[in-house]
């Protein structure tokens, strides 16, 4: 006897957390690809075995789907840092800013190199930290100002000679200069015409962990 309800496709997640995870893993890397714009959602919701109606059940607009996923990883991350920090700063002696430095870029490798959804958030994280756009901006702010307010209030502490507003902006800096790479534009690879191609990850984060640690550290102009 054939039940009237309608049957589940094979292969498709039931409803609840876990198929909400599935719309958005597959959002993730539509998002990172293309776009806020360029991303549809009738493409979200045939790559996550769904129709449309039930990605606007679970999410509501295209805008709201769109900051579930900054939020979700985003908040891994942020979370990482605080974690990491408390770590350092509950020891006896204070941290050095190359430690400092290390623990804020940790939790963004750490997030590339774990899978393939992993890689489409950072570099999604990249275009959302290029967009201008208040909405953005707002979200940006949301997600990773607290962790990266406490890193500029620890750096201060361990850098009294220059004042609290110069590593600000020195920070700021890290950030662009970290995206960048991170978003591998390849262009190491052409500036040593070719000498030197993949750092790898490892080694990546050692010499931008120098470079940032230098640039934080660096002497006032007199």
């Amino acid at each position: 006897m054939t039940s009237s309800k309608t049957r589940r496709k094979p292969g498709r997640p039931k409803e609840g957390p876990e198929l909400r995870e599935v719309i958005l893993d597959k959002a993730e890397l539509l998002f990172a690809d293309h776009g806020f714009n360029g991303a549809k959602v009738r493409d979200i919701a045939t790559e996550a075995g769904v129709n449309q109606a039930l990605v606007r059940y679970y999410f509501g607009s295209k805008q709201d789907l769109f900051d579930a996923v900054v939020r979700r990883r985003g908040s891994v991350i942020s979370g990482a840092r605080h974690v990491l920090l408390d770590e350092l700063l509950s020891r006896d002696v204070a941290p050095t800013v190359a430690e400092l430095v290390r623990c804020y870029l940790r939790p963004q490798w750490e997030m590339k190199n774990s899978g393939s959804n992993g890689a489409a958030f950072v570099r999604l994280q990249a275009r959302l930290h290029a967009e201008q756009e208040e909405h953005a901006f707002r979200l940006r702010r949301e997600v990773y100002d607290a962790s990266v307010k406490r890193y500029i209030q620890a750096l201060s502490e361990v850098l009294p000679e220059i004042p609290k507003e110069v590593i600000s902006t020195r920070m700021a800096f890290a950030v662009g200069t970290y995206m960048f790479m991170l978003n591998d534009l390849g262009r190491i690879n052409d500036l040593t015409d070719g000498q030197v191609g993949d750092l790898g990850g490892a080694a990546l984060l050692d010499q931008l962990e120098t470079f940032i640690s230098a640039g934080l550290a660096a002497p006032l102009n007199t």
